[in-house]
């Protein structure tokens, strides 16, 4: 028997949002091809003509499409982000997913049958922050950051009148999330204004002798051994000496994995996961979607699917994160 969740699974490009639906997504998440979602590099997301394009195919199979313009306008330049919510609601997508609270306010304004989810950069994660968004915006859902475990989300879902929907597999933001600045700190580009967190632009690998070293934008941020995975180069993630010991100061590079944890989230009152990875291509989309697609629907949730997802994991490690109280 399968279990109520609602699976929503990322697509940075169009070949990935067919490899997503084909895949078993019960919706896909995506951004228009500018500042005014949080995934914002060079060669992903949607033209309009793309995107509608993306719409047609995904409702031709009955999936959901939802719009991420999750990122924060700039001051006295709302321009692209009214925009992207206007075309949005033209083309009639399932919902669009916001942050910024004017955005929610015109969206409400202007075209309230528009169904509105709150981003995770909005960064909701109490009962009165929720209730918040949903009285004043009409919020229908909410994305909680992936700072609370299994039981704090049983006692919020209790206690609210708003769907949830949690992070169950992809890079684990682990600083205040959706309100980090070490990346604009380090690269000058915000991941809350421009959209980008750690830009590729601003990776570098290098040996130096048997070691690789990951830099960001100049700066060191890991060295690793030969034979020792070596991820990506986020600060938060960076592994730095203090006090004589060198270590990773926050998390290792690591991915969240919760395909153990599904029926503990559904009882936990959860509508829907949701896949982090809209810069990834279309073999990890349609591998991790068809993993979670399968453990849903109660026909594979253990040892295989596990193998199967460690590929996709960074760092080839795995974490259920805060939800089971493993983070550090």
């Amino acid at each position: 028997m399968g279990l109520a969740l609602e699976l929503v699974c990322p697509a940075g490009n169009p070949a990935a949002l067919r490899a997503a639906v084909d895949a078993g997504a019960d919706a896909v998440y995506v951004g228009f091809r500018d500042a005014t979602n949080a995934r914002n590099f060079p060669g992903l997301n949607f033209s309009r003509k793309e995107m509608t394009e993306g719409l047609d195919y995904a409702h031709g199979k009955k999936v959901k499409l939802f719009i991420a313009i999750n990122t924060f306008p700039h001051a006295g330049d709302r321009g692209p982000w009214i925009q992207a919510i206007d075309d949005a609601a033209a083309m009639a997508v399932d919902a669009v997913i916001l942050a910024d609270i004017g955005l929610l306010a015109y969206a409400a304004d202007r075209y309230p049958d528009l169904r509105r989810h709150l981003s995770v950069q909005a960064s909701a994660s109490s009962a009165d922050s929720i209730a918040f968004f949903s009285e004043r915006f009409g919020v229908r859902r909410v994305v909680l950051p992936r700072v609370l475990t299994v039981d704090e989300i049983a006692v919020l879902n209790a206690d609210i009148d708003v769907e949830t929907e949690v992070f169950a597999f992809g890079g684990l933001c682990v600083m205040a999330e959706g309100r980090c600045s070490l990346s604009s700190y380090t690269t000058g580009q915000s991941p809350n204004l421009n959209g980008v967190c750690s830009p590729a632009s601003a990776v570098a690998y290098e040996r130096e002798g048997r070691d690789m070293v990951s830099r960001l934008a100049g700066l060191t941020i890991n060295r690793f051994p030969e034979g020792e995975a070596a991820g990506y180069p986020t600060l938060c993630k960076g592994r730095f000496s203090a006090r004589g010991t060198t270590s990773y100061l926050f998390e290792e590079p690591t991915s969240l994995n919760t395909i153990d944890i599904l029926p503990d989230l559904a009882a936990a009152g959860v509508s829907a996961l949701k896949i982090e990875g809209r810069q990834r291509g279309r073999a990890y989309v349609a591998e991790v979607v068809a993993s979670f697609r399968r453990a849903i629907d109660g026909m594979d949730g253990g040892k295989d699917g596990r193998v199967r997802l460690a590929a996709m994991s960074e760092g080839a490690r795995q974490t259920e994160g805060v939800y089971r109280k493993s983070w550090r």
